[in-house]
């Protein structure tokens, strides 16, 4: 009786998602019990319970002899309206869609990116007929499983700037740094295992290790780094082998860690054998000499991981992976098994950029807006009463509150008639479902006109 239940449900829940999705349009008759009982494995009962859910719901109507036909309900909101997204702003969906949108009259704070006119100098568009020229052989091939020697070379200099000291064969390039996550995720963890992540933290990736069927532990993050206390705590009692955490220009408090937190943090992971996956997608937007965990272990104890989305393009797609040797191949043996290779091309285009003699301005000149950036919104956002978790001196993010608004998701939602999107805190939170006055603001962004124009406002507080 229980597997009965369990059935019906299941199968009126995906025949509802089909039919709000616009699978099955106003009148259309749904497919027979005989179609459903041999696409679908369902038994005759199953389905008759499943037609009988979907009539108690007000979505179909039977027919009599005719069948069950789609009723004339409510459109659904479309998916990437602001209205749909607001209704689910606590689940991390909603971030990720508010980022993929391209509306040019919106106001994107709760954005990731730098602005498109900051990374404008990188000029991709005078680069891709010298790939094209220079690799003509290699454009119609999957190329090597780590990905293109040039670049990886590339990346040992860039990586040695950074005090991380690094050969080729300890590189692996991949399809962003959301696929580098992916595969240390299934490399390093079964399902069910145990995973530590900053908190708040990378929305992204609670999604992943939500997908992945991992536990998901969260470590409170202060203005200096991880809390440490906790984190002992939570090593002594459930034992993880895997802490993603971001040292610098942390996602979403904008924070850095201090050089005495990180050496005591490495010392935890020796004791209690934890790695440390060091994020750092905004290493060309901060000094090269703040403190790296990676910098300190040498790749020991972390894993990095960086991309160029930040930096040129998030439509090029390319990250990558430094780690020992050994477990390079590895994961460039399990790249090849689940995703066969990354883009050459793109490799290659980044490799041409990185070679340009403008791009040492270009990475000069994003600095500068970000440093500006930082100390504009704090002026603007102290001026409409912020309080804030941290003073950095340059980054992409602000985590703030305002007093009288103990939710932040109640502004995103009335900023939303303005074309306004902030990102309300609970969705950076491990537990989504609590409630959040902290919101994240783009630096970039909070500077617009229209934004500042807001502030002035100071709606809801």
């Amino acid at each position: 009786m229980a597997t009965l239940l369990a059935g019906f449900k299941i199968l009126a829940d995906s025949l509802e998602r089909e039919i709000r999705q616009g699978a099955y349009k106003v009148g259309e008759k749904l497919p027979s019990l005989r179609e459903i009982t041999r696409e679908r494995a369902y038994g005759k009962n199953t389905v008759v319970a499943a037609f009988e859910l979907l009539v108690a719901r007000g979505l179909v109507e039977p027919r009599r002899g005719a069948g069950f036909y789609v009723k004339d309900i409510a459109a659904p909101a479309d998916m990437d309206t602001p209205e749909h997204g607001l209704g689910r702003a606590k689940d991390i969906v909603w971030l990720i869609r508010e980022q993929l949108k391209d509306d040019p009259q919106a106001i994107r704070a709760a954005d990731g990116m730098p602005p498109a006119e900051w990374l404008a100098g990188a000029r991709l568009d005078r680069v891709h007929h010298k790939v094209a020229r220079g690799g003509l052989g290699a454009l119609f091939s999957y190329g090597n499983r780590y990905g293109y020697l040039p670049l990886r070379q590339q990346l040992v200099r860039k990586l040695g700037g950074l005090g991380i000291e690094t050969d080729p064969r300890q590189i692996l390039l991949t399809h962003g740094a959301n696929q580098a996550m992916d595969l240390v995720l299934r490399y390093m963890i079964p399902p069910g295992a145990t995973v530590l992540v900053d908190d708040p933290g990378y929305y992204f990736l609670f999604g992943k290790l939500k997908v992945h069927g991992a536990e998901i532990a969260g470590i409170p993050r202060l203005a200096d780094g991880p809390d440490l206390e906790v984190l002992e705590q939570v090593l002594i009692r459930k034992r993880p082998r895997l802490f993603f955490v971001q040292s610098i220009g942390h996602n979403p408090t904008g924070s850095d860690i201090s050089a005495d937190k990180a050496r005591r943090l490495l010392a935890l992971a020796e004791k209690y054998n934890l790695l440390l996956v060091e994020m750092d997608p905004l290493a060309d937007l901060k000094p090269h000499e703040q403190t790296r965990l990676s910098a300190l272990d040498q790749l020991q104890r972390t894993i990095y991981i960086g991309t160029f989305s930040k930096s040129l393009s998030a439509a090029l797609r390319v990250g990558f992976i430094a780690c020992s040797s050994d477990m390079a191949s590895e994961l460039a043996d399990l790249k090849s098994i689940v995703h066969v290779s990354s883009s050459e091309y793109a490799e290659r285009t980044v490799d041409t950029i990185l070679r340009e003699r403008t791009y040492a301005k270009h990475i000069s000149a994003l600095k500068s807006h970000v440093a500006q950036a930082t100390a504009q919104s704090r002026r603007l956002l102290a001026d409409a009463g912020a309080h804030f978790f941290c003073d950095p001196q340059e980054s992409l993010y602000m985590w703030v509150r305002f007093d009288g608004l103990d939710d932040s998701l109640a502004l995103s939602e009335y900023l939303t008639a303005e074309q306004i999107t902030v990102a309300p805190g609970r969705i950076f939170s491990v537990n989504p479902g609590g409630v959040s006055p902290w919101m994240r603001l783009n630096t970039g962004i909070v500077v617009h006109e229209k934004f500042q124009a807001m502030l002035k406002r100071r709606p809801l507080w």
